[in-house]
């Protein structure tokens, strides 16, 4: 993809650009890791990281990268190999991460939620050779690597960072040793060895990473991004949400996936702020977390703050150290907004993709709409367009939502055709195709309507789940839903929603009672005719909820 162009004339949505921000940042031509060494020296003794009350300094940090990088050289690690990490958040994962691109590798970030035969896949698509994973997940990883391409494994233990009197609870399973076994090399020996890293080999235009979709439109198709353009994710990040060193960011979002990866962990860390990481999501210890380290920034998901606010002394609780609270994933519901801002709190609604690297639209901070993917930020253009035609759509309009950035992949790894319907060629250029059904109002601000392929077709009439599922939330029973279609013989396909319901409303509320809710607010056509109560969604490792495994339970062995 190309590297940055200057967008030529106006746009509707710099009409509310934030007024002490530019409207293009200049990108150094660095190996990522470059800006982590940046940050060790200038801040060598401030925390860089906070895990469960363990500090590790950035002079720490910067020095257990090394050590990293200089152990996978010396077991045969070159310029180019690919090297998977298997970690849920942890300071395994921030080393490991700049360790690997040290050492002139390609990270492979992995889902730590995959199943044994989701893992050898990915393996072998990337061809890696090595893999970081917790004591935790080897039993998974030794049953399958003889068939994948693995010729060593380095294994760690949560243990070898909690510290002997954590500051925050640590769930049991964390606290407890597994070993490593022979078949693994340890963590802490392979820190401790303190081998010097190799020459740096790497430029800024050489590839860093394959991160792989989420596989909820199909097979997992690895985006391999270059040093440059994850640099550009980090810095719009670390611009737009106003960080500065003396920030502190609660980093519960998954590093794996592209949000966590630069809002919650390079951005930060290129600016010397400190990363108070969770492994695992825990209200009560999230609340903890923000009242005793003083968090300023918490980039998450609806879910989580759906989750947060359920905790029944949230009114009573110390949220007021917060300066940037914001999201994605889904359309924060409006009774959520409305209550965050009852507390001063204003969610900034972004919008991003694995492919573009990480958040592409995001509210502006000054000027926020609610259930809006805000505008598009430094150094992107966007278009609404017929997904057919190719034609540009005016303000007000459903259409797919393309773009051209700086941080776009290079390429799907090993998936040229793939790489090729990518992109849209208008008026020749190359716009990246996202795949998602949206609107632009007349201020410039973007809006979700559903993923193009989410459509549920009854009798005809098209019915968006994403445009109707917010207000579920307003219903005072409710606290978590999912639409989909079902199989139906009089209309094709009918509207169905899974409910969660709150703690105390289960047997207290019917099924009948919500359609009529639903009646009331909904189209005729529209509103859904089934109803199911669930005890929980199910959800990926970023907290999204699968929307696409519900449907396809409903469809299997109902549909020839």
């Amino acid at each position: 993809m190309r590297k940055k162009e200057k967008i030529t004339g106006d746009r509707q949505w710099y009409k509310y650009w934030p007024k002490h921000l530019p409207k293009t940042l200049d990108y150094p031509e660095t190996p990522m890791f470059e800006v982590v060494e940046t940050s060790a020296r200038r801040y060598p003794e401030k925390p860089a990281i906070i895990y469960y009350g363990k500090i590790i300094t950035y002079r720490e940090l910067w020095e257990s990268i090394l050590s990293f990088a200089g152990y996978l050289n010396m077991i045969g690690i070159k310029k180019g190999d690919r090297v998977a990490i298997f970690l849920p958040n942890s300071p395994q994962f921030v080393i490991a991460y700049y360790g690997i691109m040290r050492a002139n590798a390609i990270v492979v970030a992995l889902d730590p939620m995959l199943s044994a035969e989701g893992i050898k896949e990915l393996l072998n698509d990337s061809q890696s050779k090595a893999i970081v994973t917790m004591a935790t997940s080897l039993s998974i990883i030794n049953k399958i690597k003889n068939d994948t391409s693995l010729k060593k494994i380095i294994a760690s233990e949560f243990a070898d960072y909690i510290p002997s009197e954590p500051e925050l609870p640590v769930p049991v399973p964390m606290l407890q040793k597994i070993g490593i076994g022979e078949e693994a090399l340890s963590w802490k020996e392979v820190i401790g060895e303190k081998l010097d890293p190799p020459p740096i080999e790497v430029r800024y235009d050489d590839p860093s990473l394959i991160m792989y979709t989420s596989g909820t439109t199909g097979e997992r198709k690895g985006a391999l991004h270059t040093h440059w353009s994850m640099i550009v994710n980090s810095l719009r990040a670390n611009y737009w949400l106003y960080n500065v060193p003396s920030t502190v960011h609660l980093a519960i979002l998954p590093f794996f996936h592209v949000t966590g990866m630069h809002f919650c962990m390079t951005a930060p860390l290129y600016s010397g702020a400190t990363l108070v990481i969770l492994s695992r999501w825990d209200r009560e210890t999230a609340i903890q977390a923000v009242e005793k380290y003083r968090c300023t920034h918490w980039t998450n998901i609806t879910t989580m703050v759906v989750d947060m606010l359920s905790a029944p002394d949230i009114d009573s609780r110390d949220l007021s150290s917060f300066l940037v609270f914001g999201g994605g994933g889904s359309p924060v519901p409006k009774a959520i907004g409305e209550k965050l801002a009852s507390m001063g709190i204003y969610y900034m609604e972004g919008y991003g993709l694995t492919e573009a690297g990480s958040g592409t639209h995001c509210n502006p901070l000054d000027r926020v709409k609610m259930q809006c993917l805000g505008i598009p930020i430094f150094d992107i253009d966007t278009k609404i367009i017929d997904p057919i035609s190719g034609d540009e759509l005016t303000p007000g309009n459903d259409g797919e939502l393309v773009m051209i950035s700086p941080s776009i992949f290079r390429e799907f790894w090993n998936k040229p055709e793939e790489t090729k319907k990518a992109f849209i060629e208008i008026d020749g250029e190359k716009w990246f195709r996202t795949g998602d059904l949206a609107h632009m109002d007349e201020d410039g601000y973007f809006f979700m309507v559903d993923r193009i392929k989410r459509l549920i077709n009854r009798a005809g009439l098209k019915v968006w789940p994403a445009a109707i599922e917010g207000e579920y939330y307003k219903h005072p029973a409710i606290k978590e839903v999912c639409i989909i279609g079902t199989p139906d013989d009089r209309v094709g396909e009918e509207v169905k929603v899974y409910i969660v319901l709150k703690e105390g409303y289960e047997g207290k509320i019917t099924e009948d009672e919500i359609k009529i809710w639903a009646k009331k607010r909904f189209a005729a056509y529209e509103y859904p005719r089934v109803v199911e109560f669930i005890k929980e969604l199910p959800k990926s490792a970023t907290g999204k909820i699968l929307w696409r495994v519900l449907q396809a339970k409903e469809f299997v062995g109902k549909r020839s």
